[in-house]
């Protein structure tokens, strides 16, 4: 039997360590993720923190990702900055760079090097009904980073979002104050999802344009959680908080759609993990023209997936 050329692709996010391996079939052949330790009640990680604990992950992570795979890595992909501008920089993208490095010099074969942001659409777009699509809109939502994206092939350019700070720090900055372990995503979700009802602590998120402010709802929670609530009221708060988000993501979607007369909507990064959001943005839009993709919810999270599938294309095309 013939074996496959294989592209190794590392991504070395602010909270995850990322390994992922695909073939020239494009299929996924390995998926690997090691979360980053966030000491409890922090909120985050230094940079240097987080270059540390990636350079301590990857040579278990790539040799895991290497053993057993019957096929030549024919190239390496990596992520070197968030987003692709030139101004776009942080220090712990170094870390899986330079490993790429490595691994393309000792075998011999060409690295190629993305954005964070590249590999969080692609790994999503590449399960999804958008495969092959040029022109879209995409919401990148995560801890760090809530933007609405207007995507035409390679270019990628911000057209909305949040003015202050992301739907991730609205959620984790809240979720650590009641007393859960960073980050809290997961834990909101799962809350959301089973509560009955929700609470009426909460203002609805400001929209100007295509943009909204956060910081105020966070502002009214943390006051709420100073004041004292039972577990049943902190539950309630919790579904609130995410119908609110739901709810500002309708209104920009709507508007987005209206003023560039785009109708894909694409979502990915972590928050766009959120069954409750997926249910939420399905229930409003199903029945409309705008058509919205979550495509493979695991892959909305940090991973190397759709690093891996760039280089992949930019190896075989």
């Amino acid at each position: 039997m013939q074996t496959k050329d294989l592209v190794l692709g590392i991504d070395t996010s602010n909270y995850k360590t990322s390994v992922a391996v695909v073939n020239s079939d494009g299929e996924t052949v390995q998926d690997l993720r090691r979360p980053l330790a966030v000491k409890e009640g922090e909120r985050g990680l230094r940079q240097s923190h987080a270059l540390f604990q990636h350079l301590e992950a990857l040579p278990q992570l790539i040799g895991e990702a290497v053993a057993g795979n019957g096929g030549r890595f024919a190239a390496v992909s990596v992520s070197t900055r968030p987003r692709p501008v030139a101004s776009s920089y942080m220090p712990v993208f170094k870390a899986g760079e330079n490993i790429a490095m490595v691994f393309s010099h000792a075998l011999g074969i060409p690295v190629y090097k993305f954005s964070h942001q590249e590999g969080h659409i692609e790994a999503v777009k590449n399960c999804s009904s958008f495969k092959g699509k040029e022109k879209f809109l995409c919401y990148h939502l995560s801890g760090g980073t809530s933007e609405l994206l207007s995507v035409d092939g390679s270019t990628i350019e911000i057209i909305g979002g949040t003015k202050d700070i992301s739907f991730g720090q609205a959620i984790d900055r809240t979720g650590v104050l009641l007393g859960m372990p960073f980050p809290c995503g997961g834990q909101f979700d799962e809350i959301s999802l089973k509560a009955g009802r929700q609470s009426s602590f909460l203002k609805d998120i400001p929209v100007d344009g295509l943009f909204v402010n956060l910081s105020g709802m966070e502002a009214q929670a943390a006051r709420v959680v100073g004041s004292g609530v039972s577990e049943s009221e902190k539950d309630m708060l919790i579904k609130e908080i995410i119908d609110k988000i739901a709810g500002a993501l309708v209104k920009l979607t709507e508007r987005a759609v209206a003023e560039t007369g785009i109708s894909d909507v694409l979502f990915t990064g972590g928050v766009s993990s959120s069954k409750y959001l997926f249910g939420a943005l399905h229930a409003c839009f199903d029945s409309t023209e705008v058509n919205v993709d979550f495509g493979d919810q695991a892959l909305s999270s940090d991973n190397a997936v759709g690093i891996a599938v760039l280089g992949g294309r930019q190896l075989w095309q």
